[in-house]
């Protein structure tokens, strides 16, 4: 079964390396091979990529990741196609684990999962975000979601499903939008635990926010492809939709309590949901991180805010159709 891993890379020399020396260093046994496509980096991505001889380089100018994975898809001589990104490092057994779940035949699709190092509270709080998906992931026999962080697909599935969106410009959502696709086709994916890479997590509330606003932003286009994902999907918690809406009833109640004073105490009580809601997670973390768990629910009030306020932006982008 020959194996193709594609990596789209930009402006990542910082990080390009230690991500293709995990991939060649992968125990798995029979031959693959590793496709870096860079996407008109301006740094020394290209450089970095080029002192490791075993890499097939592709340049092209600078589309965006959709574009890239495709144009390293369109290269891969391989029947399954394996996705990571740049500034990921994979554990030595990661290329076997995603590849094994493929050989059931059902299977066209494959999820693995992101660890952290990190120390800082920030990207340990991110991590149990992530880990707290991943266990509502493994509660389902098949799933409808995967990130390309650490991907495998069928070739042919993918391009049954069309590749990647480049409609999506930037690292903004393609990847579940691909997924979704993929699903609708009815074909089966599946989360493997086992299959690992680390990642670097955002450090800072600032660039944490900013991240939330930016795939929110996005979402809007992902529900106009897919209207029936709006309400469940294997890997968005009902939660987060839950405390969005609360949100939007909290802003118009504190909005309209400038005019009628009453409803300044529904917006209270709305914001108390919102922290209520939050709470399981909180008790949840607390056992795993007592201090990012501690910083829970101040930060899901933000992140419930900038979520909320990058779905306006969507809509209003694209005249809510």
């Amino acid at each position: 079964m020959k194996v193709s891993v594609v990596i789209p890379a930009y402006n990542a020399e910082k990080s390009i390396g230690k991500c293709v020396q995990s991939v060649l260093k992968q125990e798995f046994g029979e031959s693959f091979e590793v496709i870096v496509v860079d996407d008109g980096s301006s740094d020394k991505t290209t450089a970095v990529v080029s002192g490791f001889k075993e890499v097939k380089l592709i340049k092209q100018r600078n589309k965006g990741p959709a574009s890239a994975r495709n144009a390293g898809v369109e290269s891969a001589k391989g029947k399954i196609i394996v996705f990571v990104d740049s500034d990921c490092v994979a554990e030595k057994t990661w290329l076997r684990e995603m590849v094994l779940p493929l050989r059931d035949g059902n299977v066209a699709g494959v999820q693995g999962i992101y660890r952290s190092n990190q120390k800082e509270v920030m990207a340990r709080m991110v991590q149990l975000e992530i880990e707290e998906r991943y266990e509502k992931m493994r509660k389902e026999k098949y799933i409808d979601f995967v990130g390309s962080y650490s991907a495998a697909y069928r070739k042919d599935v993918f391009n049954e499903a069309g590749g990647f969106d480049t409609t999506f410009p930037t690292a903004s959502g393609e990847d579940t939008d691909l997924s979704f696709k993929v699903n609708g086709l009815g074909h089966k994916m599946v989360l493997n635990p086992n299959a690992v890479v680390f990642h670097t997590h955002p450090t800072t509330l600032g660039k944490y926010l900013k991240t939330k606003f930016k795939r929110s932003y996005w979402r809007t286009l992902i529900y106009r492809k897919h209207a029936n994902k709006i309400m469940k999907d294997s890997y968005t918690s009902q939660k987060i939709k839950i405390q969005t809406g609360l949100f939007y009833l909290f802003f118009a109640s504190l909005v309209a309590g400038i005019f009628i004073p009453v409803f300044l105490l529904y917006s209270g009580i709305f914001l108390l949901l919102i922290v209520a809601s939050s709470l399981p997670f909180l008790v949840w973390a607390i056992r795993r991180d007592f201090w990012a768990g501690v910083f829970s629910p101040a930060v899901a009030i933000l992140r419930t805010a900038v979520f909320s306020a990058g779905l306006v932006a969507g809509i209003l982008r694209t005249g809510g159709r």
